[in-house]
């Protein structure tokens, strides 16, 4: 879906997706990240994160913000135990820090990554919040998220605008 939102251009592209649907619920700009994360079937295991990291009043907030949203599925591809493991209040500053690497300043959207991208030899590079870096690049049809182990996982659902920033649904937990 981002490289279609990438191909068509960036006005093409975001009205085409004004109310996607993610995880079986439209998704709705006038909603903030919460609000359409708590909706969504998909992100049971990122909802019940944020609220265990403490983390719902902030990403309720003004921002804006742009989450790298990954999946239930995205959550089962970690070895056994490490959700249970990252859920637990003594857990909490990590999981916390797993969060908020998925999270980067400000509205980002595909036509941004894929323009600095451009500019950048093929890739495009943001500081998160918890203050490391995720690369961008796109292979074949596909674009690329990287963290900086160099694991990668996929943008599947580009552009989910939200009240307080955007939202791109990932298949991957990238680790910090």
């Amino acid at each position: 879906m981002l490289a279609t939102v990438l191909a068509a251009g960036a006005t093409a592209g975001m009205a085409a997706t004004k109310n996607p649907m993610v995880g079986g619920a439209a998704m709705y700009s006038t909603k903030n990240i919460v609000q359409n994360a708590m909706n969504s079937e998909d992100h049971t295991t990122l909802v019940a994160a944020v609220k265990a990291a403490g983390l719902v009043d902030t990403l309720s907030g003004p921002g804006p913000f742009t989450v790298f949203a990954p999946t239930n599925a995205a959550f089962a591809k970690l070895p056994a135990g490490t959700v249970d493991m990252l859920l637990k209040p003594e857990n909490k500053g990590k999981l916390t820090s797993v969060l908020t690497y998925h999270v980067v300043p400000g509205r980002i959207t595909a036509a941004d990554i894929a323009a600095k991208a451009k500019a950048h030899m093929g890739k495009a590079s943001y500081k998160t919040v918890e203050g490391g870096m995720l690369t961008f690049m796109k292979s074949g049809n596909a674009w690329w998220i990287m963290d900086g182990k160099g694991d990668k996982g996929r943008i599947t659902i580009a552009n989910v605008m939200q009240s307080n920033g955007v939202i791109h649904v990932i298949d991957t937990v990238m680790m910090p």
